[in-house]
């Protein structure tokens, strides 16, 4: 298989480091694809290409920092060659897309490991999760998956685990319905992009006295405050959709560290094992 050629090679690390929209990495991918056709095209063929409208060519471009389009394919053209460079990077790149988007998955789980190096902050939220009667999972659009498989492992070793996994009305009514029954934190989930409803029901649940435990996408996060935990864990923007194996990584080590803290959590593990074995719920 061939490595990657040294335009689009150019062209990946440009858009590395930017929060690009599904509808731009859809644009992105068709320029990689096109790496040596990019510099010309113009931004009406460059949305037909990418099956997209020519304004989302001209975001695009303005989300990349540049003034339009124009001044985006000008930058194309008078990039330097830098063949050598280039050349070396192409060989040490993973050789398509998709093996960039997992390559770039394991980086972001070694980030992760070097961060629980220190394992207090993760020890604390344990700590306060685990006290908490109910706890309330919270968890909106991208991140409402993480949230629910959080939620389901946590339901075998914690008593009260209430999931927040839809926005509208009732999701006041459930977190005021899980602060009357005491609840005492809250986890959330919150992933790219952030839900105006997350930042909403997160100020509800501190102005309710909750203590707030975060895992997000960045210790930046736009719904983050600085009383609240915050469990870092970056996100994979190589394809169309983020990947986030390290987030739901993140919150398997927090069940982990949650368990230490529930004295009957082996005794609940081994009763729903039991009543699995009874029961003929999963295949032998």
């Amino acid at each position: 298989m061939d490595a990657m050629s040294g335009a689009a090679a150019r062209l990946q690390k440009l858009f590395e480091g930017h929060r690009l929209t599904p509808t731009q990495r859809r644009i992105a991918h068709c320029l990689v694809r096109r790496a040596d056709d990019a510099p010309f095209l113009s931004s009406v063929e460059l949305a037909e290409l990418a099956g997209v409208s020519q304004p989302s060519v001209t975001r695009f471009a303005v989300a990349l920092g540049f003034d339009g389009y124009p001044a985006l394919r000008r930058h194309l053209r008078e990039a330097p060659a830098e063949a050598g460079a280039d050349a070396g990077d192409a060989g040490e790149r993973a050789a398509n897309a998709y093996q960039q988007a997992v390559a770039a998955e394991v980086d972001n789980l070694r980030l992760l490991a070097a961060q629980l190096a220190d394992p207090a902050p993760v020890a604390e939220a344990a700590r306060v999760l685990a006290a908490s009667r109910p706890l309330p999972v919270l968890g909106l659009r991208a991140a409402a998956a993480q949230a629910r498989g959080f939620a389901y492992f946590a339901a075998k070793v914690h008593p009260d685990v209430r999931l927040l996994d839809e926005g509208g009305s009732l999701l006041a009514d459930r977190l005021d319905g899980a602060v009357r029954a005491g609840a005492g934190a809250l986890l959330c989930f919150a992933l790219p992009r952030h839900p105006r409803e997350v930042l909403d029901a997160l100020d509800l649940a501190r102005g309710a006295g909750l203590r707030v435990v975060t895992v997000a996408d960045s210790a930046f996060a736009p719904v983050a405050r600085p009383e609240d935990i915050l469990l870092p864990a970056a996100v994979g923007t190589g394809l169309v959709f983020d990947t986030a194996c390290a987030p739901m990584l993140l919150g398997r080590v927090l069940l982990e560290a949650m368990c230490d803290e529930l004295p009957d959590a082996q005794a609940r593990l081994e009763e729903f094992d039991t009543r699995a074995t009874e029961r003929g719920l999963f295949l032998p």
